[in-house]
């Protein structure tokens, strides 16, 4: 039995101009062919990519590459393996990936500057292939791997998405949604001298935070006026552990991250790259806070240096999207020891001063301090009503009497009471 495309081809009336109808073989062979030609002008389009040429170093992108110019079994199977793991839809893929793509058109519009014809009409041009290339069906290229073979074992899906539109609305919504994996993700770590995001961040929420109403509103007024391109000094929240102050950081990055909030968390031992993070931010549209979580030195500690060079606004350091918050569990985050007021310091003094000074260096100081017993409770009973527990004296008691327990009452107390009370476990 022929192929189907073979029997469709020996009806001479829907063969191209000027092409007899000839034996089946012929036919096969003369589609296969055509087939295969159309595949190697998909190879070239992608390979004059100029714009968006940062889309080849994905490795998906890459296979694909490689089939379009080796329409072979081995890069079919190669290539569908690896688009599966974003899913089973070329078009998909392909919109994510444009639309993450870093490049020189979208840095400019970034950045308020003037993009030369040249670049804008590149970029309308490669976004039309690309559209066309989205909507590019296992069934075609198949064809051209094995005709004889009516589908493949592996197939994906393609549709209609509009990605030039989707494309030109990402641009429109630049300067609140970001660019590349700052469009995707809002939290990120700094790992071998690259950003990385972190795809499953603490989900906490403003709204599950009970206690501290005070001293949280001073860090997100602090934090509105970063994203209202108001001065926002770098932010000390300081105290107690277990007070949420970590908690407070964390849950504020979430609520505004659809207005453009960025977090970037650096450990005490990063301190040093911090001209390199402030680097890869300057010119960005978004807004970031530096995160440095429950941070203390020690008199002789190299990485003071680097974080006073910063807080005190070196060259480097400025660029005013973004402000510095750190956590501590000491006001004036250095550790002070009696042996340090010894020594050979002709001017120890003036050495612990500097020291002891290094709080100062924060323009907004929040102090989240150990709650009193009704603080305390009155988060256990928000916790309680958060997680369908019925908040009864007993609980009260019992929540009471866990926190004596344990270090003492605190945010943090209260949260572990209720997850006990919520698995069912005698606390």
């Amino acid at each position: 039995m022929l192929h189907a495309r073979q029997a469709h081809a020996e009806d001479s009336k829907t063969l191209p101009v000027g092409v007899q109808a000839q034996p089946a073989y012929n036919i096969f062979i003369f589609y296969k062919k055509r087939d295969v030609h159309m595949l190697k002008e998909y190879a070239e389009g992608l390979q004059s990519l100029a714009v968006f040429r940062g889309i080849l170093k994905n490795d998906t992108v890459g296979k694909l590459l490689a089939l379009l110019e080796d329409p072979s079994a081995g890069n079919y199977g190669d290539f569908v393996s690896s688009l599966y793991t974003y899913g089973d839809s070329l078009t998909d893929f392909l919109i994510e990936t444009v639309t993450e793509d870093e490049n020189p058109y979208l840095k400019r519009i970034a950045e308020f500057k003037e993009v030369p014809e040249s670049i804008d009409s590149a970029a309308r041009k490669e976004l039309a292939f690309l559209q066309k290339l989205s909507r590019l069906s296992s069934e075609k290229v198949w064809a051209a791997v094995d005709p004889d073979m009516k589908t493949p074992f592996a197939e994906w899906k393609t549709d209609n998405k509009d990605l030039p539109g989707i494309y030109r609305e990402r641009i429109a919504s630049l300067h609140t949604k970001g660019f590349g994996i700052f469009a995707k993700y809002h939290v990120f770590v700094f790992r071998d001298g690259k950003l990385v995001p972190i795809k499953n961040p603490d989900p906490q929420r403003l709204s599950q935070l009970s206690g501290y109403e005070a001293e949280r509103s001073k860090v997100i007024s602090n934090t509105m006026a970063l994203l209202n391109d108001r001065p926002a000094p770098n932010v000390l929240l300081y105290g107690d552990a277990g007070t949420g102050k970590s908690s407070t950081v964390k849950a504020i990055v979430n609520e505004y991250r659809d207005m453009g909030l960025r977090l970037i968390e650096l450990t005490k031992a990063q301190l040093g790259e911090l001209p390199s993070v402030i680097e890869k931010i300057a010119g960005n549209p978004l807004k970031f806070i530096i995160f440095i979580d429950d941070i203390s030195f020690s008199a002789d500690d190299d990485n003071f240096s680097a974080l006073k060079a910063v807080l005190e606004g070196s060259a480097a350091a400025k660029t005013s999207n973004m402000s510095i918050y750190c956590t501590s569990n000491r006001r004036h985050i250095v550790k002070e020891r009696f042996s340090d007021r010894d020594g050979d310091d002709v001017h120890a003094s003036d050495t612990r001063e500097e020291l002891v000074s290094l709080s100062e260096r924060f323009g907004l100081k929040v102090a989240f301090l150990k709650p009193g017993k009704d603080v305390y409770l009155k988060i256990v009973r928000d916790l309680a009503e958060q997680n369908g527990l019925e908040c009864t004296p007993e609980l009260l008691a019992n929540a009471e009497a866990y926190a004596l327990r344990r270090s003492g009452r605190s945010g943090r107390a209260a949260k572990h009471f209720i997850e006990l009370e919520l698995g069912k476990a005698d606390p």
